[in-house]
């Protein structure tokens, strides 16, 4: 059962997906409808589980389950992976490549693939306050806290001159 993102509790599980590039607005609304559809019917054991999702910087789908009263399966969560892989083909995208490193440049988001994340930060692209969005949280109050950070706050630390 669909609840708008706002709505859901700041305990909810969440999963977020990359894209390797910012969705055109015909394609964001496809992604709306495609995944407000899913969510409506998204259960588990045939149980339907409060669902949203929330697309951030035009480039970030962001899947979530309030789990209070019913948990996602594993079945479940294979079957929301089966819809973000339709995107996938539809739009031409990587959504489920995690070997993504992402981080504001300006006001737009900047990829980077892991090998190359150190010579990103020996060339200065990725400084230590570069912000870097942190893809390892899985609650919904984690995206206010963690979700973006300073190079130098996350995993990208060691590559640093300390």
């Amino acid at each position: 059962m669909y609840l708008p993102f706002d709505q859901m509790p700041e305990d909810a599980r969440i999963w977020i997906y990359l894209s390797d590039r910012k969705f055109k607005p015909e394609e964001k609304e496809y992604i709306k409808n495609t995944l407000s559809a899913f969510c409506e019917n998204w259960n588990t054991h045939g149980r339907k589980m409060p669902t949203s999702f929330d697309i951030k910087y035009d480039q970030f789908i962001i899947l979530s389950v309030d789990q209070s009263q019913l948990g996602a399966s594993g079945c479940s969560i294979d079957s929301s992976v089966r819809t973000l892989k339709e995107i996938e083909s539809k739009l031409g995208v990587d959504l489920l490549n995690q070997g993504k490193v992402s981080y504001l440049e300006q006001e737009d988001v900047a990829i980077s693939s892991l090998p190359k994340v150190k010579q990103e930060i020996h060339s200065g692209n990725i400084a230590k306050e570069t912000l870097v969005f942190n893809p390892i949280m899985d609650r919904k109050q984690d995206l206010q806290q963690k979700w973006l950070l300073p190079a130098k706050e996350s995993w990208l630390n060691r590559f640093f001159d300390n």
